[in-house]
């Protein structure tokens, strides 16, 4: 995985805009940003988006911050604005079925290596969200709480949020026994209480743990001992539970 160019450095202090504006000072001017969301869902599809913002006023997304800490009128707000302003953005889509048979934590780097890849104008340097994505093809740098600090990877967890809400969302109409439009397939406790009232539905990830059970592929909840939690899928990977 690579670092900062060589005499590189980012202020603390510098603003959601500090990497790009440091990378561009040292010669890097396309930087791209990619996140996804639906990592910690036990249901629906995994999505991956990637953006380039340009340099100067032009790529300044008003109100862009991390997808997970706006309101969903004020993502949809940032969405269209990152649409309209980023010199390239992509979207990638992984089916829920596709997230079995892969596991997430593959499905996951997969969906950000496509999204990078999909992007019209091809980037000098991609900053990841957290962990390291190898495959890119460019030097690349993983940033810890990379969308709340670089504007490039918010840009790109907002079209990765906004995607997969409006999926889920449109998901209800077919499935409306689980309130997708609510809580998006996170492992809410009404989200819980609907499996296992109702058993899995077709879109539901059946390698997590919450999930086999309610299907009964898994040993009823015994007591806080001995049983994964339901964040984990079968595989033992572990996913946080948020956009």
């Amino acid at each position: 995985m690579s670092s900062l160019p060589r005499g590189l450095a980012v202020r603390r202090d510098a603003g959601i805009y500090g990497f790009e504006r440091a990378l561009r000072r040292h010669g890097v001017g396309l930087v791209a940003g990619v996140d996804e969301a639906g990592r910690g869902a036990c249901a629906g599809p995994l999505v991956a988006g990637a953006a380039i913002l340009p340099a100067g006023r032009a790529g300044v997304v008003p109100g862009l911050a991390d997808s997970k800490l706006l309101t969903e009128r004020a993502r949809e707000r940032c969405y269209a604005e990152v649409v309209r302003r980023a010199l390239a953005w992509a979207v990638v889509v992984v089916p829920h079925d596709e997230c079995d048979r892969l596991g997430m934590h593959v499905a996951n780097i997969e969906a950000l290596r496509r999204a990078v890849a999909l992007l019209e104008v091809r980037p000098e340097y991609v900053l990841t969200d957290g962990f390291p994505v190898d495959g890119l093809g460019v030097p690349a740098l993983a940033v810890w709480k990379g969308d709340r600090v670089a504007a490039c990877v918010a840009a790109a967890s907002v079209l990765a949020k906004v995607t997969r809400d409006r999926i889920m969302v449109e998901m209800h109409d077919d499935f409306p026994h689980y309130d997708f439009r609510t809580h998006k397939g996170y492992i809410t406790d009404d989200h819980t209480a609907a499996l296992l009232e109702h058993g899995p539905s077709p879109v539901h990830r059946m390698r997590f743990v919450n999930v086999r059970r309610a299907a009964g592929l898994e040993p009823p909840l015994s007591g806080p001992a001995g049983e994964p939690e339901d964040g984990v899928d079968a595989g033992g990977e572990e996913h946080r539970v948020g956009g």
